[in-house]
């Protein structure tokens, strides 16, 4: 996934993103900024969900064009989990989970099929056939990256898939999102604040702040970037470093 020379803004004259430009690695890479960085934004850019001013976002040369088949054939590409996941009133999570799978261009049988095999993925297969809006906040949670999946995507985004679970939940979808994302040739990016087993899940990390890359590069080497005077080498002392707050 390439982020070519996007400039964007939610309001004319004040851009969240300006000539960003970012070839986006393939494997896990995990996306860190503070709150207003750009982050979700970002993502919602790759999923075709908002629309840059300027530039383009591309997947093998396709750029989502506005009633235009590479659009739809861009979307197939991509699966997307955002941060507040939509239940679609009256569905069982099965149902809702081929909807998904549908929109993005499967057949019905296929994506009925699809569906199950991507609620199994992520621990729903005793509930697939209840009422989602009877799941609890960790199950709609795993709800959302079934329908990110359901299609076999080639780029996954994540906006923040833990937010709002407890540690336990977290750990547990964390083993789910790992075990989801071990497709060869897939792409994932997913942006967070939990960042307590950064080395583990991610191959990549990049650092947005004030729309800007401040670091993209592997774990290791981002890791490095915390080592102070202190020889403090932990993810918070890195962060911190990339986007100039004080540790003292």
């Amino acid at each position: 996934m390439l982020f070519d020379q996007l400039t964007f803004g939610y309001r004319r004259g004040r851009a969240v993103l300006r000539d960003f430009t970012w070839e986006v690695p393939p494997g896990r890479t995990v996306l860190l900024g503070p709150n207003g960085a750009g982050k979700s934004t970002l993502l919602a850019i790759g999923a075709d969900a908002e629309q840059p001013w300027s530039g383009a976002v591309r997947i093998d040369g396709l750029v989502p064009r506005r009633f235009h088949l590479s659009r739809a054939q861009y979307r197939r590409l991509v699966g997307w989990m955002p941060q507040h996941i939509r239940i679609v009133p009256g569905m069982t999570g099965r149902e809702q989970v081929a909807y998904a799978g549908w929109l993005k261009g499967l057949s019905r049988r296929e994506a009925w099929d699809a569906a199950g095999t991507a609620m199994a993925m992520v621990g729903l297969s005793g509930i697939e056939d209840k009422r989602a809006s009877t799941y609890s906040g960790g199950q709609q949670r795993r709800l959302g990256l079934a329908q990110a999946i359901v299609h076999r995507p080639r780029v996954l985004l994540l906006d923040e898939p833990t937010v709002g679970l407890d540690p336990a939940q977290r750990q547990r979808f964390r083993a789910i999102m790992q075990s989801a994302s071990d497709q060869p040739g897939l792409t994932v990016i997913a942006s967070t604040h939990q960042v307590d087993d950064l080395s583990d899940l991610y191959d990549t990390v990049a650092v947005l702040h004030s729309g800007v890359l401040r670091f993209a590069g592997p774990t290791a080497d981002f890791l490095a970037a915390g080592s102070g005077k202190d020889q403090t080498r932990t993810v918070e002392a890195a962060y911190a470093r990339l986007i100039g707050e004080d540790q003292s």
